[in-house]
């Protein structure tokens, strides 16, 4: 006698996304469920996707679920986009327990969930919540389901419903209608007070007054700095002093550079938005993708983790050439593309690099009381590890000398952060009226030749005094252009509508680094 076994045949949808650069797109998780044993996952799953299914089916037994004894089919749609990571798990889950009838929910299709599941049932952090919440969002689904862990990030998108779950249990209850579960209020975690106060201050640093002033001009503007000087002078004290005096990011600014963070899994726990400016100092041992980004699996480098803020590279010559080389093109496009044969990604830099290096390989030269002991030439090829077309990408070269010990000792009070940032405020201000039909330009260092002749114009006796320097120095083309963008940001801090002379002068002796006699011992 023939026994025949009906099977109700199940497909399933629910909703998910994946991260490509730092922007999300949606993911269709289709499961169904027909006769046979095995699992088969379609769609481009990397190994994480692929070992998904075993914490999957540990999570299910461990709260009470089954996994069905069938063959389960699983599609990440779209199918020809390479799917990477853990974030799959918890959508997969949901669609197997809907297909197999173990839960019945109306909500799946208004709803996108993103969550890794531990063997036990418990929720775990993902990467890349914030970009995944602005992908609901601008989807139309009413809410997003995240682990607990990323909801201060996905809460700042206002319009969404965001409900961080802690295991699987509690998303089924909440599914299913069982428990009322309210969202996460729309934006909390922003902080009002526009960042945490810094743990330094320019007041600090005693003496180098001509550094400080370059360091405002640098802020005021977006500028490129270099600073050459012997050890113990102050170049890093002063650096890790710039981003006091920046001013504070606007909105937008906040949520990109949040987005960066959060898709490269550097967002501090508990953070919603990132609303201090970005300070990255990496050794000058890092490789080239650590620096500028890529990898099997394109991450943002620290270029891009740097975007809106510093960058600061310390003793620069000391890093690789080809790890410095790699950043001439993103110092001038303002953005890291990175090719892969199946995909292309772009991720954000629009950093301000501080560079600080010795004058030579005993650290000496030039210093008032210290000989230096280099070899005749060694100045010049340490000088040369860093090449021109770099150096012509920095706008402002900056000799610092040894501070005197009656500057070290001088009881009287420094300017602090906040009168500096003050004045490099009013600054911004001023260039964002000027360029406020221009797009994506804030500041005079973004600005594009077309503007420079709008905006950077001289007067005769400035043409003159420039023309005189570029052919003393042997300056190039790119070099004019950044002695007229400081000269720029200089007559802006001085609330000057045109450029005059001595903002000229002053700028044209922030290159010092293009002098002939540099370093000829």
């Amino acid at each position: 006698m023939l026994t025949i076994v009906r099977y109700t045949i199940m497909l399933v949808k629910t909703f998910c996304c994946a991260i490509q650069g730092i922007e999300a797109y949606t993911v269709s998780v289709e499961v169904d469920i027909q006769p046979g044993t095995k699992t088969f996952i379609a769609g481009l799953p990397d190994n994480a996707v692929k070992e998904s299914i075993e914490r999957i089916r540990s999570a299910l037994v461990h709260n009470g679920f089954r996994y069905p004894g069938r063959r389960v089919v699983i599609n990440l749609a779209p199918a020809d986009m390479k799917k990477e990571g853990s974030a799959y798990d918890l959508a997969i889950s949901i669609a197997v327990l809907a297909a197999s009838h173990q839960i019945e929910s109306e909500r799946l299709s208004e709803i996108m969930i993103v969550g890794e599941l531990s063997l036990d049932g418990t929720v775990a952090p993902v990467k890349g919540a914030l970009s995944a919440a602005i992908e609901a969002r601008k989807n139309n689904f009413k809410g997003i389901i995240v682990p607990a862990e990323n909801a201060h990030e996905a809460s700042v998108v206002e319009g969404l419903q965001v409900y961080p779950l802690h295991d699987i249990r509690q998303v089924v209850q909440f599914l299913e209608g069982t428990t009322d579960m309210m969202p996460c209020p729309s934006g909390y975690a922003v902080n009002e007070e526009k960042g945490a106060p810094y743990p330094v201050d320019f007041s600090d640093v005693k003496g180098q007054e001509n550094v400080k002033r370059v360091m405002e001009i640098a802020a005021a503007g977006g500028h490129n700095v270099i600073m050459i000087g012997p050890p113990g002078s102050g170049k890093t004290m002063l650096a890790r002093r710039l981003p006091t005096i920046l001013p504070p990011m606007s909105l937008d600014e906040a949520l990109e550079t949040t987005k960066i963070h959060s898709v490269s899994g550097k967002l501090p726990q508990g953070t919603g938005m990132l609303n201090n400016r970005p300070f990255r100092s990496p050794h000058h041992t890092c490789s080239d993708v650590a620096l500028i980004g890529g990898g099997t699996y394109p991450q943002p480098g620290e270029i891009s983790l740097a975007h809106n803020g510093v960058l600061f590279l310390d003793e620069l010559p000391e890093f690789k050439r080809t790890a410095l080389e790699v950043m001439r093109q993103p110092l001038e496009d303002r953005i890291v593309t990175i090719s892969r044969a199946r995909f292309t990604v772009d991720y954000p830099a629009s950093v301000m690099l501080i560079a600080a290096m010795n004058p030579c390989p005993c650290g000496y030269y030039n210093h008032p009381d210290k000989e230096c002991t280099c070899a005749p030439g060694s100045i010049r090829r340490y000088l040369s590890r860093i090449s021109g077309p770099l150096l012509d990408r920095i706008d402002i070269h900056i000799e610092v000398t040894p501070v005197p010990f009656s500057s070290l000792t001088d009881k009287k009070k420094s300017e602090s952060s906040q009168t500096v940032r003050d004045r490099v405020i009013a600054a911004r201000n001023i260039q964002q009226d000027r360029y406020s039909e221009q797009g994506q330009i804030s500041c005079n260092a973004q600005l594009t030749p077309a503007l420079m002749k709008k905006h950077c114009q001289l007067k005769p006796e400035g043409e003159q005094l420039l023309q005189k320097a570029m052919d003393m120095l042997k300056l190039s083309a790119r070099a004019y252009d950044r002695i007229l963008k400081v000269a720029r940001t200089i007559a802006d801090i001085e609330n000057s509508e045109n450029i005059e002379n001595h903002h000229l002068a002053e700028a044209i002796q922030y290159r010092s680094l293009d002098r002939e006699t540099w370093g000829m011992v």
